[in-house]
This record gives structure tokens, sequence and C-alpha cells, in this order.
């Protein structure tokens, strides 16, 4: 249920990436967010991934800021336990308008989780 105002946790093995690679995904303007649901599992925890096509090191941790800054403004609130959000990022998000992406996060969470509980009535 949204609203747990946790901290969320970071994500750091591959294999966590790649398993979140198999759930949702919300593709924005500045970002693909995936969303992947951990059975068990009690804590919000997200990750980011940048590629070297988006722009070079300091291009690319900058948008890793924007984007940290994102998520522990806006998980805390509308994360779901037990779930694993994952921040892809694209090229239109470098110079994207902080409140665009803001509102793009909370429409892709908006639209994942209700794909996730509509999974979970129908499944």
């Amino acid at each position: 249920m949204p609203g747990s105002s946790t901290k969320p946790s970071v994500i750091r093995k591959r294999s966590d990436f790649l398993a979140a690679n198999r759930g949702m995904r919300f593709v924005a303007p500045g970002f693909i967010l995936l969303l992947y649901a951990r059975q068990g599992q009690s804590d919000i925890r997200f990750g980011i991934t940048i590629t070297k096509k988006v722009g070079n090191a300091v291009v690319r941790n900058r948008m890793k800021r924007r984007f940290r800054a994102l998520i522990f403004d806006i998980l805390p609130w509308l994360g779901c336990a037990g779930n694993d959000y994952i921040l892809i990022g694209r090229k239109e998000g470098i110079e994207r308008d902080f409140g665009l992406l803001h509102g793009d996060l909370e429409k892709g969470l908006s639209v994942l989780h209700h794909k996730q509980s509509k999974q979970r009535r129908d499944g």
C-alpha cells in the first residue's frame, strides 16, 4: 500500500537488476521505470542505471543525482513495500525540467501500481 514513509534502500547486485527487468515497465520521455514485486519482502528498494550512450561521466552523474532526488522525494510516500524500482536514464532526461520528471515518476508509479493490483486480482 502506498504511503509507508520508509526510506528506500539501494539495489547493488546485478542479479537484482536483471530480475527487475522481468517486471513491469513504464516509459517516460526522461526515463524508463521498472517495477518488480518481491515475494515476502517488506522494504522498498531502488536502483538507477544510465548507459554510456546517454553522455559522458559528468552528464551521467548529474542524471543520477537528479534521479536520486526524485526517488527520495517520491518513493517514501508513493512506493509500495516489497517492490523494487529501477530508473533507466534516457537522453531526453538530461535537460528535462525537474518538475516534469517529478510528474512523470508520479504518473509511472500510479500506472504500475494499478497494473500490479489488477494482476493480483486477476491471477
